[in-house]
């Protein structure tokens, strides 16, 4: 399995001969990504932000790539080809499953005008060997789900967790190794050095990936 970050919270998850694209936002949104995103086989959308959901270029994709998001978001951009989704749905792309997870966006003030997030979903791809758990933007909550790889933001502020709640999440949900991910947007700057004091205090295994970089899981 390999995944590559881009910026703020897409990842490409390529496995099993197959291409699964989680988030393609428009923050930091670069011409040349247009090639690569546009030939994966499916597309996971958590939620309704346009850091997560880049309708734009969702638009020019061809057909045969399915998008897959939840009812909120098909309401709030109709022009989309959307197959709604929702918690305990279960994707099948080849031999890659995907698994559908609540999520609990937080909540600021500066929302109250459309921008609150009603639903909010993640996503766990299990290709038999291993899971990889993208949050979406969620604060903690209590679940049982599993995964070998957590991919969540640490940029804390009220919307999403911070790095000593990521720590917890991860160490309860099983996970080998987190990547840090939701860390490009001016309003919620991440201390990175602050992260991985907080990451290395309890004990847990990080990587931190550059947008365009990717790690090769055995």
């Amino acid at each position: 399995m390999k995944i590559t970050k881009y910026p703020e919270s897409c990842l490409l998850i390529e496995t099993k001969g197959k291409k699964i694209l989680i988030d393609p936002g428009v923050l930091k949104y670069k011409e040349e990504y247009f090639d690569i995103w546009s030939k994966v086989d499916a597309i996971c959308v958590t939620h309704k932000h346009s850091d997560h959901c880049n309708v734009e270029l969702l638009e020019k994709l061809g057909e045969n790539i399915k998008i897959y998001s939840s009812s909120e978001v098909k309401n709030t951009y109709p022009q989309l080809n959307i197959n709604i989704v929702k918690e305990n749905d279960v994707i099948t792309v080849g031999d890659v499953k995907i698994e559908v997870v609540h999520a609990e966006h937080g909540y600021l003030p500066p929302m109250k005008n459309g921008g609150k997030v009603i639903e909010n979903i993640g996503y766990i791809v299990d290709d038999g060997e291993t899971r990889v758990y993208a949050t979406s933007d969620t604060i903690c909550f209590q679940n049982e789900y599993k995964c070998d790889i957590l991919c969540a933001p640490v940029s804390d502020n009220g919307v999403v967790m911070g790095p000593f709640e990521v720590a917890l999440f991860a160490k309860e949900a099983g996970a080998k190794l987190i990547i840090p991910v939701h860390n490009d947007s001016p309003n919620y700057p991440v201390d990175f050095e602050y992260v991985k004091s907080v990451f290395e205090k309890n004990e847990v295994d990080y990587e931190i990936l550059e947008n365009g970089e990717s790690i090769e899981i055995e």
